[in-house]
């Protein structure tokens, strides 16, 4: 390969009777010699794997870490944002198509060093990887989050979840967050919809609970994943592998890149949302105003603890994770 800074040696390439697989995903592509697997991101070259994407951002800010979204991950915090191209999932509903789906999409070079001095003088948390897909910048992630730890600094991850478990458990130890996008509970709906399948994400978030902050993100889509047996298996699934006081967030869909489905009404949020919290203690309403269906209630008073009106973030009655009004412990990191 050239000496262009983005094309670095991948891990998890796997050579077996002369033939090249990548192990990152669960698509475990085999790959022939100079092509790509599924992401568009990582090649076979000269028989060894390479990844194309190292320190190619796509897109930066500074966020509200409640736009990850994360709730009770430092309530009112703001951290910066960094994203690259491609995705290992072909989404036809995708909201950030143009460069999940685009590997051409322009991007600058910066160094995990760079990056990391840029959370610094923005003074943010630390960094969210998100946008496109961040598991398939495995390699640039991994050497920025152990770098922003060494800082102090706070790593969090906005992904599809669709990881094997070997990486993820690599990876782990360097996440504070995640909110994983479990994008319906069929299996059927991810092959025909977003080219995967279900049972590795669910994986995903059973390994995920418990090692670090966790909260799930479903889009609802209408006459896809908004029946009521879907949202009540699916909470109840939450509920059992994750626990009850685990985030979740039902968000609203917009037509959008490949798929023309009717958007998300405000009814259908709160009826799933209503659904859910049967199983749940937090269930939040996304891309949508719902009256109060984005504040945080004391699951055992219902005290109010966090008013939120956009990204906008006023605590009440929370000192640390407990309730200030009963003592009950919120599962909430709060500086």
């Amino acid at each position: 390969m050239d000496k262009n800074p983005k094309v670095k040696k991948a891990l998890f390439g796997k050579v077996e009777n002369g033939k090249l697989s990548c192990g990152l995903c669960p698509h475990n592509c085999f790959l022939p010699e100079g092509s790509l697997g599924i992401c568009g991101t990582r090649k076979n070259s000269g028989g060894e794997l390479f990844t194309l994407i190292y320190g190619c951002v796509s897109s930066m800010g500074v966020d509200p870490i409640e736009k990850k979204p994360l709730y009770h991950f430092y309530p009112g915090s703001r951290i910066l944002s960094a994203g690259t191209v491609g995705c290992n999932f072909r989404c036809s509903f995708c909201q950030n198509w143009e460069i999940s789906q685009n590997t051409y999409f322009p991007c600058k070079f910066i160094g995990p060093e760079e990056l990391v001095s840029f959370a610094v003088e923005k003074k943010s948390i630390g960094l969210a990887y998100t946008y496109s897909e961040p598991l398939i910048w495995y390699e640039y992630v991994l050497d920025c989050a152990k770098l922003c730890k060494s800082k102090g600094l706070k790593n969090v991850l906005v992904t599809n979840g669709y990881i094997n478990q070997g990486p993820l458990k690599q990876l782990l130890p360097y996440i504070d967050a995640m909110n994983v996008d479990l994008k319906s509970f069929s299996d059927n709906f991810y092959r025909k919809l977003c080219k995967g399948t279900l049972e590795p994400v669910l994986n995903t978030i059973r390994t995920v609970s418990g090692a670090c902050h966790m909260e799930v993100t479903n889009l609802l889509i209408p006459g896809q994943n908004d029946s009521e047996s879907e949202i009540e298996d699916m909470s109840r699934w939450i509920e059992n592998n994750a626990g009850r006081g685990t985030p979740l967030h039902i968000s609203k869909y917009f037509p959008v890149y490949r798929f023309n489905a009717p958007e998300t009404g405000a009814e259908a949020i709160s009826a799933a949302r209503d659904i859910a919290l049967k199983h749940l203690d937090f269930v939040y309403a996304g891309n949508i105003d719902v009256p109060g269906s984005s504040d945080t209630l004391c699951p055992g008073c219902g005290a109010l603890l966090i008013r939120r009106s956009g990204y906008n973030t006023e605590i009440k009655n929370l000192k640390k994770n407990i309730c200030g009004k009963c003592g009950y412990e919120i599962n909430i990191i709060n500086s």
